[in-house]
């Protein structure tokens, strides 16, 4: 059986990811169980929009639970203290600028599990991501597109967050 891929997180992705899970557990299970017990003592469920929607609610809320506890069961934390600073790498934000256009992006670099164009930040496994990882400033990378284009952008700076 092949090994399922890691999870790759911060530690701030890891607490985010927790505490999210803790809430579907703990606060929203109970809201939502509330509302089913409400719909319910109003009679008849064949014709009854507050039941149906709570009990999709419910499924919506068992299905995000699974998914972060299969995140976490495979998860993989990356400290970032120990990543090298004079490159681009995991959990940097990077300021770089598109060649052609001179257009200038920021985005941070993150785990697939994290990433979220936007709220500004890329998978480190995205074309642009895995090519920005291990940059340094001043330097140009090339980007082969998924469309048979190349795309080239030159690093301004980044940080460490």
């Amino acid at each position: 059986m092949a090994e399922e891929k890691k999870n790759i997180l911060t530690y701030e992705g890891l607490k985010k990811l927790e505490d999210e899970l803790s809430d579907l557990k703990v606060n929203r299970r109970r809201e939502v169980a509330q509302k089913i017990k409400e719909a319910r003592e109003q009679g008849d469920l064949s014709e009854n929009a507050e039941y149906d929607a709570a009990k999709d609610e419910q499924r919506d809320i068992e299905a995000r639970i699974a998914e972060i506890e299969k995140i976490l069961k495979n998860v993989e934390v990356i400290d970032e203290d120990s990543l090298d600073t004079e490159s681009v790498n995991f959990g940097c934000t990077v300021h770089f600028e598109d060649m052609e256009t001179k257009q200038e992006y920021t985005y941070k670099l993150s785990g697939s599990t994290e990433s979220n164009i936007l709220e500004g930040s890329i998978s480190n496994e995205s074309p642009v991501g895995s090519k920005l990882i291990g940059s340094k400033v001043g330097q140009v990378i090339t980007i082969d597109a998924p469309d048979g284009g190349k795309y080239s952008y030159k690093i301004l700076d980044f940080t460490r967050n």
